[in-house]
């Protein structure tokens, strides 16, 4: 298993507005997991909630991670933490632990296991799914690849973002 905790100053690729774009690829999920570093320097639910449904992400829930493995076969899923801290394992119990902080962003490929390891402070997630998705809820981890379209827009960069470098 691989733990990522995310830093303010983080070496690697960078994108637009200088934001550190981390790329972790996972095993039975057709394209990597990203995670955007400190998107918002005052994150508040309602800047993710504008931030994702001006890029076509619109917001759908406000609420903390579950605790169980779980996923979402049809839809791709953008995570906006704006209070607290989490530790979330992505990719069934041998996948990457990622550390998120508030003001960063975690975008899940469809298929992507995920629960919630730990958290610190009152921990606030505004989540998110492409325009026009209908996400299920499934528990445990996926069996097989699951292929579903590209969203039409990165859920922080829009139509240029980094999620099309990514998600080749």
């Amino acid at each position: 298993m691989t733990a990522i905790r995310m830093t303010r100053k983080r070496e690697g690729n960078r994108f637009p507005a200088g934001v550190p774009v981390i790329a972790h690829r996972l095993p039975g999920v057709a394209w990597p997991l990203l995670v955007y570093a400190a998107v918002l320097a005052r994150p508040t639910p309602e800047a993710f909630e504008a931030l994702f449904t001006r890029n076509r992400w619109p917001a759908a829930w406000r609420d903390g991670v579950f605790a169980f493995h779980h996923y979402h076969s049809n839809s791709h899923e953008v995570l906006g933490i704006y209070e607290g801290e989490a530790t979330v394992q992505f990719g069934g119990e041998g996948g990457v632990q990622v550390t998120a902080k508030a003001g960063d962003v975690v975008v899940l490929a469809a298929g992507t296991a995920h629960k919630k390891l730990a958290s610190r402070g009152a921990l606030g997630v505004v989540g998110a799914y492409p325009e026009g998705s209908d996400p299920d809820t499934c528990r445990g981890v996926p069996g097989a690849i699951l292929s579903i379209a590209l969203p039409a827009c990165d859920p922080v960069f829009g139509v240029a973002g980094p999620l099309f470098e990514q998600w080749k």
